[in-house]
């Protein structure tokens, strides 16, 4: 049994233009093996998908960009749906066309993490980012039946690793998802002053929780304005956000 890289090399050289001989002379395998890889009915992306699992692959024990995989995370427990119903599971994140930064964002970020191939797909006012792949499921363990705020949303163990490692990075995804910064205004004794704030709003006390956990880890105070949103609103916070997230783009 061949590793599932020197396949995927085969295949890659032979779609390049090489002679099914070139290329069992180059991986050093016999013709007919070659030749079946080379000829049966392609996958690659689920061969590609395979390859860059890092759940499924003995050999890689993290994600290969784990500040990636932390951002994705955020935009998932945000706005992100993992569809496994159809034959190859696909990961959509919903961004408004207002923010084309982050829609670029959140494609590299799936490229960074799993993804070979990224779809844009326009909808009413938004962009449906979209990989298809078979395994997101693996990456994304917190998918489900319903809206994530009427069942539970706990990480895995390895995955508040790699946040601990990166909470900044989550703390990016969240907010860009499901949150924004904006000048506030107040009036005190008719006086008008305006400073930035940081609001998450989120209707899952799970996910809530997530946040808070993050901001927590880098020492950033919070406060709750409401049971479903989470304010970060001291000149010292606010600078400290600032460094992991900034306004969105």
């Amino acid at each position: 049994m061949h590793p599932p890289e020197i396949r995927a090399h085969a295949r890659l050289l032979y779609s390049s233009g090489a002679t099914i001989a070139d290329v069992a002379r180059r991986v050093r395998l016999p013709y007919y093996t070659v030749r079946h890889w080379c000829r049966e009915p392609p996958a690659p992306l689920m061969q590609a998908t395979a390859l860059r699992c890092f759940r499924c692959r003995k050999d890689v024990d993290n994600p290969t960009d784990e500040p990636a995989y932390a951002y994705l995370l955020g935009l998932y427990l945000g706005d992100g749906h993992l569809v496994t119903s159809a034959r190859v599971p696909v990961l959509r994140i919903s961004c408004s066309n207002t923010w084309p930064g982050l829609i670029a964002e959140c494609d590299t970020a799936m490229r960074a993490v799993l993804a070979t191939k990224v779809q844009r797909v326009q909808q009413q006012g938004c962009v449906n980012v979209q990989s298809y792949g078979v395994h997101w499921p693996c990456l994304l363990p917190q998918h489900g039946p319903g809206k994530k705020h009427e069942r539970p949303i706990v990480l895995a163990d390895w995955q508040r690793a790699i946040i601990e490692r990166h909470p900044g990075d989550f703390l990016r995804g969240l907010f860009h998802s499901d949150g924004c910064r904006f000048a506030n205004r107040v009036t005190v004794r008719g006086k008008v002053y305006v400073y930035p704030r940081y609001m998450f709003s989120n209707e899952s006390a799970d996910i809530m929780g997530l946040c808070q956990w993050a901001l927590d880890l880098l020492g950033i105070a919070w406060r709750m304005n409401r049971p479903n949103s989470l304010s970060v609103a001291r000149r010292p916070a606010v600078a400290a956000l600032d460094r992991h997230v900034g306004p969105k783009s």
